[in-house]
């Protein structure tokens, strides 16, 4: 049809239709399943800060902290952040909260089996609080449609880790998420920023499969128990500089300098491969 023969009020409609943004045409609503991805971060190895960018003060946190700390009553329970919990084993069910009379899209409500996690993600364009509001586990975060992947960007969140043996994260650090639908197939990737212990963005992903609402278990009650009898609460579990006895063991066990096992920047790049070459192993220990 040729458009100079329509009425000037018709025109104006059908431009107005045609400048109308494309919304996302993916739901991520359901239930899902993570499969193993590049990185499992239940039970890392001591001393293994490999293929993180970490600086010197957050080696030097990493260093002096003493496996035993995760069984004092008061971390036991102790959450795993926005930044880290994707990438355990967990959980995952995803659903949209709509307004109930003109059904825009208010938040998309994740919940997160591992230490039974309720998180909110505002997709109605409110702004972020002020700096100085309160930090929670799962931080504040706000969500956009780019295309059909949904982008949130989180802040606000409590000091955590960023590899669960010490490698720390701090209450400065923001996040920018992506998830991505692939059919009955979801991608997560996370770029976390931290101001105070990463020289550059840390950048993870976890893979997930679609899975029905009733498999597996969507509880995680967590009991607090004396794991560490006879220890008296005054103790503080921690290694003096130069004193963490788990040094060497994880490159030993992998026959791997020391210094990449202490991971940073450098040696997240091909090129350390050539300084390798100039650095020796520890040697295994003896059975």
């Amino acid at each position: 049809m040729n458009l100079t023969h329509l009425s000037r009020p018709t025109f104006v409609l059908a431009a107005a239709l045609l400048s109308v943004p494309v919304f996302a045409q993916v739901d991520l609503s359901g239930a899902w399943q993570p499969v193993p991805a590049e990185e499992a971060t239940g039970n890392p190895d001591l001393v293994d800060y490999t293929g993180i960018p970490i600086n010197d003060a957050a080696r030097q946190w990493a260093l002096s902290w003493d496996p035993d700390r995760l069984g004092l009553s008061e971390h036991q329970c102790q959450v795993h952040t926005a930044a880290y919990i994707y990438g355990g084993p967990h959980r995952l069910r995803i659903w949209e909260e709509r307004d109930p009379q003109t059904q825009d899209l208010v938040a998309i409500r994740n919940y997160i089996s591992t230490y039974e996690q309720n998180r909110t993600i505002w997709m109605d364009g409110r702004p972020h609080p002020p700096e100085y509001a309160a930090h929670t586990w799962m931080g504040f975060s706000t969500g956009k449609w780019e295309g059909n992947i949904l982008t949130v960007y989180t802040t606000h969140i409590k000091q955590g880790w960023d590899r669960r043996n010490g490698v720390p994260s701090s209450d400065k650090i923001t996040l920018t998420e992506h998830f991505i639908r692939h059919g009955n197939q979801l991608t997560h990737v996370a770029v976390v920023t931290d101001p105070v212990y990463l020289t550059e963005p840390l950048v993870k992903t976890q893979v997930y499969n679609s899975a029905a609402s009733s498999d597996g278990n969507w509880l995680w009650p967590c009991e607090y128990v004396e794991e560490l009898p006879g220890t008296p609460r005054s103790m503080v579990h921690s290694y003096m500089p130069g004193q963490n006895p788990f040094l060497t063991e994880f490159a030993a066990k992998h026959q791997i300098p020391v210094d990449a096992a202490l991971g940073g920047p450098q040696t997240m790049y091909p090129e350390f491969r050539d300084k390798m070459k100039s650095l020796k192993p520890p040697p295994p220990k003896s059975k």
